[in-house]
């Protein structure tokens, strides 16, 4: 299993600096929506230069003209670009095609997807390499945690790697790893947490 690092509320040299101590315990470093907003490409870049070890996701959520913004992504030195699951299949199509061209990956990010049954095997048909199952922020202020909709995911998804991601932390992650998913997505539940470098020491010491 691998252990994806969401940073979505740091700027780029907040994100460096914080990625000097929790590299080693990473696998992907997403450069997550918020980040991106306010950082752009700039960050995939930087950030892919100095560890260039390490898997870069650029959670760019794409909704419209799927190879044209996913190869912005690319160009940048993304591994991963995230594409929205509820858009339309042309979209996820242009976004799959791109990423053959360069040999890259998509993420399918899931959230607020309600025909999970349907919608999976549509997706694995055109090829994509990640679903991910993701409890929003808003959601989870709410209450809503990503365990329930993983369950699903798992019984659904035959080709595609799965993912979640969702207010998972040290203390909640042996849940999730016991339904054994291929990435696990943890963002404020490491940079937020007392000792980061520890919370992060915990949770890929529970994915390995």
């Amino acid at each position: 299993m691998k252990l994806q690092l969401a940073m979505d509320e740091l700027g780029l040299s907040e994100a460096l600096e914080a990625l000097k101590e929790l590299h080693p315990y990473v696998d992907i470093v997403e450069v997550g929506t918020p980040f991106l907003i306010d950082a752009g490409r700039e960050a995939v870049r930087q950030i892919k230069e100095s560890y260039p070890e390490l898997e870069v996701l650029c959670d760019a959520k794409i909704m419209d003209a799927g190879a044209y913004e996913a190869q912005l992504a690319y160009d940048a030195g993304a591994d991963y670009v995230t594409v929205l699951g509820i858009t339309d299949m042309l979209t996820v199509n242009g976004c799959v095609e791109q990423a053959q061209k360069q040999e890259r990956q998509v993420m399918v990010d899931l959230i607020c997807v309600q025909n999970v049954a349907e919608r999976v095997p549509m997706l694995e048909e055109l090829g994509v390499d990640v679903l991910a199952v993701h409890t929003g922020a808003d959601q989870q202020h709410a209450g809503r945690t990503p365990l329930e909709d993983l369950k699903e995911l798992t019984h659904y998804a035959k080709k595609a790697q799965v993912a979640v991601a969702g207010g998972i932390n040290s203390e909640t992650i042996d849940a999730y790893v016991a339904l054994k998913p291929d990435i696990v997505i943890v963002g404020s539940g490491i940079l937020n947490a007392e000792d980061p470098v520890e919370a992060a020491r915990v949770i890929k010491k529970a994915l390995s």
